[in-house]
């Protein structure tokens, strides 16, 4: 792909349509969906719309308990199966499981992750946004390929607005010779995720396979756990009340609205034929117009959507994998 990729295809959904609006007259019966963290927040929404649609989605869980009960109400064929993306051996595990039980799989939405976390490590020391944000989700993609090449799957990985804070920080990756910056490293795992699905593209291309990345938008969800209430005060998502602000009332979307990208990029075929694109809104993202006074909420940056940085990433990510 190139940046001349990054043009708006006037989809005719916006930033407040929803997941069941875009997936509206798609049938997905005989589908197979893999949705992580399709039990909170995004995940919920994304699950309940593609399963409305006849798709049978398999929700890998931490939390079976959660799962159960967040999941009681979606009317369809959903399944859940153990998964810790901070553990290879669980990743391992639960694709091994999907390999054995299905000769393919259309859809694999990587929609899980964390944000702005205090400095912890997962896997081989790790840290821990790039690991499961990025290395979680490539470590489960790689394994279960021989299933996505048997048809021609979509795969949509969350990137978000936060790629703009840091492009991948190739030389500490994993802020061993440097201090922690918790927003930072958010940046690097968003950008990596938008990387993840440029490099993904082109593997998936002999198949008829198809991989983005999007932005969901600003919605208040579980993602948020990590922040404390004065720091979304001072971000101006809440009002000194501690309830959701002016600003945040304007421009946040609710869950329903948040999914809605994710669904439409794992399912248009407005996109067919297009590789790699990063996703907005229900639609291709512009390039950011660094003028604009929405520059820092809208757009993609240059740096997550080079195919170069994408393919010196995937290998990175494929070392990394080999060592661990």
């Amino acid at each position: 792909m190139a940046l001349s990729d990054q043009l708006p295809l006037h989809s005719g959904f916006h930033a407040k349509s929803t997941a069941l609006e875009v997936v509206d007259g798609i049938d997905l019966t005989g589908k197979t969906a893999i949705v992580t963290g399709g039990y909170s927040g995004l995940g919920l929404e994304t699950t309940r719309a593609l399963a409305a649609k006849g798709a049978a989605v398999i929700v890998p869980v931490r939390n079976p308990a959660k799962a159960s009960e967040t999941l009681a109400d979606v009317t369809g064929n959903v399944t859940t199966a153990p998964l810790d993306l901070g553990d290879l051996a669980s990743v391992r595990a639960f694709a091994d499981a999907i390999r054995a039980d299905h000769t393919q799989i259309d859809i694999l939405i990587n929609n899980a992750g964390i944000m702005a976390c205090l400095e912890t490590r997962v896997g081989p020391n790790w840290e821990s946004q790039f690991g499961v944000n990025h290395m979680g989700h490539f470590a489960l993609t790689t394994a279960l390929m021989p299933v996505l090449q048997n048809t021609d799957a979509r795969v949509v990985a969350l990137s978000s607005t936060g790629h703009k804070l840091s492009d991948i920080r190739w030389d500490d990756i994993h802020y061993h010779s440097t201090d922690y910056d918790k927003w930072q490293a958010y940046g690097q795992a968003k950008t990596a995720n938008a990387l993840f699905a440029n490099a993904l593209s082109r593997r998936l291309k002999p198949t008829g396979g198809h991989a983005f990345s999007v932005h969901p938008g600003g919605i208040f969800t579980p993602l948020q756990r990590h922040l404390p209430k004065e720091e979304m005060i001072a971000l101006g998502w809440l009002g000194e009340d501690g309830e959701p602000s002016e600003l945040a009332k304007q421009g946040f979307k609710t869950p329903e609205q948040g999914a809605s990208t994710s669904t439409w990029a794992a399912t248009s075929a407005k996109l067919n034929g297009i590789a790699g694109v990063y996703c907005e809104d229900c639609d291709i993202a512009a390039v950011t117009d660094p003028d604009s006074p929405t520059a820092r909420f809208m757009g993609v940056n240059p740096h997550a959507c080079d195919d170069d940085s994408a393919e010196r990433l995937w290998q990175i990510s494929e070392t990394l994998l080999e060592s661990a």
